[in-house]
This record gives C-alpha cells, sequence and structure tokens, in this order.
C-alpha cells in the first residue's frame, strides 16, 4: 500500500509534529511505502518568512504542488488537521485534491481549540469534511466537540513510545530539593505563569523545593521577569527546549510534573511523563480527564487556579503513598497507547479505504 502522510515535523517538538514523525517511522517498520509531505517546511528564501503576506504565497504554492502529486501517487492519504488558519491553509485543500482525484482522505483532526474554532468556523469545515474518507480524532473530548457541530469520527489514540519513555529502576528519593517539572511550550495558552505562581505559593509550605521548565517561546523574557518579582531566583531553571532524551532524564530526576495548560486535547507531554512513571497535576481542560482520572492516574486542577495548584503540589510532595500510587498507575495506564495496540487500527483503516478506492 501507497499511503500519503501530510503534517508537520520538528522542530519544534511540539505534540502534532512528535506524532507525525513517529507514525511514518512506525508505518514503514510495518512495511507500508509512506511519502510525507512536511507543512512547516523552512522559508525558501528565508526573507519570504518575515513579510506576512508574502510567507504565506511562497509556502502555499510549492505546498499545492506537492500535494497534487502526492495525491496522484497514493492509494490513501493520512492528514494531520489542526484548527485556525492551519486548516484552512494545508488540510482543507488536501481533502479537495483527494476528492478531485478520488483518492480517499482520512482526516486525523487534533488540538484543543478545536471546539471554538468550529463554533465559529463549521460552516467552512463541514463542506471539506464532507469529502474526506473519515475523520479520526485521538479522544473522546474531540470526539464530543465534532458531535456538536453534527459530525461523528472514530478515535484512534496518539502513540507513545515505550522504549524511549520508561520509568527508572528507582524514583529519585526526597532530598534536600523536591524537584517539580514542566514541559510545555512558553505560550499563552499552556498557563505557565499560573504554574510559576503556584510554584511560589507552594514554596512558602515546603522552601527546599525547585522547579525545572524545559520549552522555548514568545513569552520566555515575561516568565522570567514573573520569577524576579516573584523572589524564586535560583528556585526556578529554565532549560531551554530539550531533545527526547533529554526530557526522559529530566523526567527519571524529577518527583511531580506540572501541565497548567488553558486549552488542551491529549497533551503528549502528560502521556510521556505517566510513562517515565513521573506523577503528574494537571488542568482539567478539554481532553486531559478523558485520558487521566483525578486522585486514580493523575491530579486535576481548575485552569488558572494557582491556589488549587499549590495545595496539590504540597500535597504530593508530603504523601508518598500517593505518589507511589500515581507513579504505578501512571505507568500501567499508558500501555493502551503502545504501537502494538494503536498500530492495527491504523492499518484496517487505511485498508478498508484503500481497498474501496
Amino acid at each position: 500500500m501507497r499511503l500519503g502522510l501530510v503534517g508537520p515535523l520538528p522542530p519544534p517538538n511540539g505534540g502534532m509534529a512528535m506524532q507525525t514523525l513517529q507514525l511514518a517511522r512506525l508505518l514503514r517498520s510495518e512495511g507500508l511505502a509512506v511519502e510525507l509531505v512536511q507543512t512547516n517546511l523552512p522559508y525558501r528564501p528565508r526573507l519570504a518568512g518575515k513579510v506576512k503576506g508574502l510567507r504565506a504565497l511562497f509556502r502555499l504554492l510549492p505546498y499545492l504542488w506537492h500535494i497534487w502529486r502526492l495525491v496522484g501517487r497514493s492509494d490513501v492519504i493520512h492528514l494531520m488537521a489542526n484548527s485556525g488558519w492551519s486548516w484552512q491553509l494545508f488540510a482543507a485543500p488536501v481533502i479537495w485534491i483527494g476528492w478531485l482525484r478520488q483518492t480517499p482522505v482520512i482526516v486525523n483532526y487534533r488540538g484543543g481549540e478545536a471546539r471554538e474554532y468550529l463554533a465559529a468556523s463549521s460552516r467552512w469545515v463541514k463542506p471539506s469534511m464532507a469529502r474526506a474518507a473519515r475523520l479520526v480524532v485521538p479522544s473522546g473530548f474531540l470526539q464530543q466537540v465534532f458531535s456538536e457541530v453534527g459530525l461523528s469520527c472514530a478515535i484512534i489514540p496518539n502513540i507513545i513510545d515505550l522504549e524511549t519513555f520508561y520509568p527508572p529502576s528507582e524514583p529519585p528519593p526526597v532530598g534536600e530539593a523536591f524537584t517539580v517539572v514542566i514541559t510545555r511550550n512558553l505560550e499563552p495558552i499552556y498557563g505557565l505563569d499560573t504554574a510559576i505562581r503556584a510554584f511560589a505559593l507552594a514554596r512558602e509550605a515546603i522552601p527546599d523545593m525547585q522547579l525545572k521548565i524545559a520549552g522555548s517561546g514568545p513569552q520566555s523574557a515575561e516568565l522570567e521577569q514573573l520569577v524576579e518579582s516573584l523572589g524564586l531566583g535560583s528556585a526556578v531553571i529554565f532549560l531551554g527546549r530539550l531533545e527526547r532524551p533529554q526530557i526522559v532524564d529530566l523526567y527519571h530526576s524529577a518527583h511531580i510534573m506540572l501541565n497548567s495548560s488553558r486549552v488542551d486535547n491529549m497533551p503528549n507531554s502528560v502521556l510521556e511523563a505517566l510513562a517515565c512513571g513521573l506523577p503528574v497535576i494537571s488542568t482539567n481542560v478539554g481532553g486531559v480527564p478523558y485520558i487521566v482520572q483525578d486522585g486514580q492516574t493523575a491530579m486535576l486542577v481548575d485552569p488558572d487556579n494557582d491556589q488549587q495548584m499549590a495545595a496539590a503540589i504540597v500535597r504530593l510532595c508530603r504523601d508518598s503513598e500517593l505518589r507511589r500510587h500515581l507513579r504505578d498507575s501512571g505507568c500501567r495506564t499508558v500501555t493502551q497507547y503502545t504501537w502494538s495496540e494503536v498500530g492495527p487500527q491504523w492499518l484496517a483503516l487505511y485498508r478498508a479505504y484503500g481497498a474501496a478506492a
């Protein structure tokens, strides 16, 4: 089978980019001929990327040409799709070209802002979706969101590589510094300002505590200023963007992980932390409550509530039995996201639509 895969690739190491990269590798290991068209290719020339109208043109025209050729050479197209302008520029054209050339397009839609986007733009999305072979989402949350606008979809979850993300032989001892980590991009939707304030409150009860933040983004300077204004100084360390092996090392050296998102779908960072045996405190937004249970596989708090998050940090710091329970149950729950569980679902879908084409 000839599979056309359309989606972003790292850098940056965002969830959809990492899923695209991982899916291509795993499908090739199954013997599929996978041809990939990248939606976030660097601008050529680089200068074009600095001019708003020009950069869309310089990226879109070559992209459409590559998609036209890909569709003609493929039995099935797997399209990684997201909300906003990404949908209009990079997803919808793939569906229409597939429809024109009679090649089935499976839309793999993801993104925590889907409800807001569909509420405002379903009239633009629905005509394209009607021409897709199948809509697939990674979580029950997005299935509910699409049902609200009258669109049905199947659920096939994200893939977690348990050869890369695995628990240490022994969790780190609680020594001089209880270590809290965050592994999200430094962007407003991830609520890192709330997490930093929560950490500052938690340190009032437990002074010997350290926060390490792995990620990069437009809020870098603003968050560093917040750390200074709260008098946290060297208690907060900004590590910048880390590669996957470095993330694993970070998880293995930490005691808990914070996910303070204001919007989220099925965050890989949460699942990867669980796979590394790291207890997670997360906001209960979007699809998060669909993948973890409060008090069973993670601790959930309301978004933008630094008091709740601080109380959860202090509780986990003081309760080693609860940390052990979350660590063990988290490791068990992520087994459903391995390739041996997820892969056959994708392969069956490709065969069903590829044979029908």
